[in-house]
């Protein structure tokens, strides 16, 4: 299934009790109430989520009922291979390809989940291609992939220190006070924000979505 940046759908993978991060990669911030928290935790109990954001400023995340969590855990340029659906965030580069500015490998079971290109809010001007990798070379500067997606092509390099991560199983165990977080959630008119997934990076990886 493939989520149309306008979706307002979430996708969750139930296995393992992965909480798909469909929503992360189609969702956009900027689509009605939609938001994006990015930070470390401050606090965890019970259904009140506390994130220090990115911002400087604190976050109050309301888990809804059944709300899920997932993991996000280091991994390598070596790991991308031709066939992988990626979720790579990127920002224009001259006249040249654009810039990786993080990588995601999504698991097999999840490929075509979010298909397409779109803007991005990790920085301005960035964007969002979630494609098949359909070539992977090696350059002086890291790294080139070239993605497909709906019929069209992408080519965006991919430097040493660009972080690259991928999906793994986590608990709510894992969410302890200084976990980076990022957490797509609703805004209220009161300002309130609610969310039904938070993703949480495992040993110390600071999720780069």
């Amino acid at each position: 299934m493939s989520l149309k940046p306008n979706s307002r759908i979430f996708t969750i993978l139930a296995a393992g009790g992965l909480a798909a991060l469909a929503a992360l990669q189609a969702a956009q911030a900027q689509d009605g109430n939609r938001i994006r928290v990015r930070g470390a935790i401050e606090s965890f109990s019970g259904d009140s989520l506390v994130v220090k954001t990115r911002e400087g400023g604190d976050a109050t995340i309301t888990l809804k009922a059944g709300w899920k969590v997932g993991g996000i855990k280091k991994a390598s340029v070596e790991d991308i291979k031709p066939g992988d659906f990626v979720g790579v965030a990127s920002l224009p580069k001259g006249s040249g390809p654009d810039g990786a500015i993080e990588v995601l490998i999504f698991p097999a079971s999840m490929k075509g989940t979010g298909e397409g290109n779109r803007p991005w809010d990790a920085q301005p001007n960035s964007q969002m291609t979630n494609a098949t990798v359909s070539n992977a070379v090696k350059s002086v500067d890291g790294h080139t992939v070239t993605l497909t997606y709906q019929g069209k092509e992408k080519t965006i390099t991919i430097a040493d220190a660009t972080p690259i991560v991928t999906l793994a199983p986590a608990t709510k165990d894992d969410l302890k006070a200084g976990a980076g977080v990022i957490v797509t959630g609703e805004k209220a008119a009161d300002g309130s924000i609610s969310a039904s997934q938070v993703a949480v990076g495992l040993n110390g990886i600071t999720p780069p979505m």
